[in-house]
């Protein structure tokens, strides 16, 4: 997932909590996000409410990024920011360069020009684990 719309909706909404969760909990599932797709793990909370995603290497589209891309000024809040807010080992490299970050099971591309790169991450993944 990734876009503008994990930051409206996938970001407030707790429906895929349960799936988020129990998906990263499990080492055999993978979990894979790009660009601003980090948002829809927010929701994802532990029943004693600890955040799934606390103290897990990941990317999504940085501040500088956003910057560059003019849409800094206008979010109410920015990816990058918020991750690390949230407790996220946030992780980026130069703006608009393909990046991925691998963390166990848990799969991130930077920005649209990582999605190559992450894919092949969750190939190599699936491959391992066959």
């Amino acid at each position: 997932m990734g876009g503008h719309g994990p930051m409206q909706d996938m970001a407030v909404y707790s429906t895929i909590r349960p799936v988020l969760v129990a998906m990263l909990d499990n080492p055999r599932k993978i979990v894979a996000a790009v660009c601003h797709g980090p948002a829809g793990f927010f929701t994802a909370s532990r029943a004693d409410g600890t955040w799934a995603f606390k103290d897990r290497q990941l990317t999504g589209f940085s501040n500088e990024e956003e910057t560059q891309a003019g849409f800094a000024g206008n979010a109410p809040w920015l990816l990058e920011d918020r991750l690390r807010i949230c407790g996220a080992r946030y992780i980026a490299n130069s703006p608009l360069t393909p990046h991925v970050v691998v963390d166990g099971n848990l799969v991130t591309g930077q920005q649209n020009y990582s999605a190559g790169v992450t894919a092949d991450a969750v190939l190599q993944q699936l491959a391992a684990a066959a």
